[in-house]
């Protein structure tokens, strides 16, 4: 949708949004805002990835898995705030001259992050369940088809590569140590992914698309973003809730409580039980497949009917914002 649709139905600006402070109206693009979201998917992954991954290896050498590991997440933590928060800040002041309208500095209220708290609460079950099924699936086409294999095989490779690394940085031998995963896993992704994606990047596909699709193609690219060969599907389905909480509450604050809360519950659990499955996608043995089919069916109508709710929250709003 352009920005003379938009302007030409302001109903759709408005639309659920019994507040709606930052009006992408208000804010008047300096580039085309298509090309200003793909600045910023480019321009962060290139710096985080190529320009992050090159200073890590000039200060700790080509042998990065030797490098102390607290080193290793302090400089992970540095990364994401220089080269994915910062960028999403200047990208929004120097594109849109407006950072507070583009990333949705707004404070919500309880009830909202209530609402979108138990949405979470639903959804992360319901994408490991989907999960479950999805590589059940894969087993069994790997043991008929040499071509599946072949692909089963190299998700294999790169899923155990990626756990490798995930493994040792989460892994701790003390509280100290605990807190500085927490502070990594946790709390900066959660501020500095959801700055840059559900921020600068949604908000700027918003000018020109629905706010579907922009949240759609936002969750795309933050699956992408994670090289988790098997967790895309589910990476993305989390992506497209953070989105539409984004969008409904006009407020950056609440997928980034979101994303904290889905990462802090993930590293507590392994902290507690220390299963390897609890951050793994892999593919496991002895999956009953009519029990998650039965599990992964139940939760999803439960979360279809809470996102009716939120969306009746919001609209309610509305109404009583327009009548007084």
């Amino acid at each position: 949708m352009d920005e003379q649709n938009n302007q030409d139905n302001p109903q759709h600006n408005n639309d659920l949004h019994p507040e709606n402070p930052s009006d992408k109206n208000s804010v008047t693009p300096l580039i085309n805002p298509i090309g200003a979201a793909f600045i910023g998917l480019i321009g962060g992954f290139f710096l985080y990835q190529f320009v992050g991954g090159l200073i890590t290896i000039l200060i700790f050498g080509l042998n990065v898995e030797d490098a102390p590991v607290n080193s290793l997440r302090l400089m992970t933590m540095a990364g994401q705030f220089l080269f994915i928060l910062l960028p999403a800040l200047l990208f929004s002041k120097i594109f849109y001259q407006n950072i507070s309208a583009i990333i949705r500095l707004k404070i919500p209220n309880w009830k909202e992050i209530l609402l979108f708290v138990i949405g979470i609460i639903i959804l992360t079950p319901l994408l490991q369940s989907y999960l479950y099924i999805q590589n059940y699936f894969i087993d069994e086409l790997a043991k008929t088809s040499g071509f599946v294999n072949s692909i089963k095989e190299t998700l294999d490779y790169l899923n155990d590569f990626l756990e490798q690394a995930y493994g040792d940085l989460i892994s701790v031998s003390n509280i100290y140590e605990g807190i500085l995963v927490v502070l990594v896993i946790a709390v900066t992704p959660a501020i500095c992914e959801e700055f840059m994606f559900r921020g600068f990047v949604q908000r700027s596909f918003e000018f020109k698309l629905s706010p579907f699709k922009a949240a759609l193609i936002t969750a795309v690219f933050f699956g992408l973003y994670h090289f988790n060969p098997y967790g895309i599907i589910p990476l993305i389905g989390i992506g497209l809730y953070l989105g539409f909480a984004a969008y409904m509450s006009s407020s950056i604050i609440i997928p980034v409580l979101l994303h904290f809360l889905n990462n802090f519950i993930a590293v507590m659990l392994y902290f507690i039980f220390g299963d390897d499955d609890l951050i793994s996608s892999a593919p496991t043995t002895n999956i009953d497949i009519s029990s998650s089919v039965a599990v992964f069916l139940t939760l999803l109508a439960l979360f279809a009917g809470l996102i009716v709710m939120i969306k009746k929250y919001y609209s309610d709003n509305l109404k009583v914002k327009l009548q007084n």
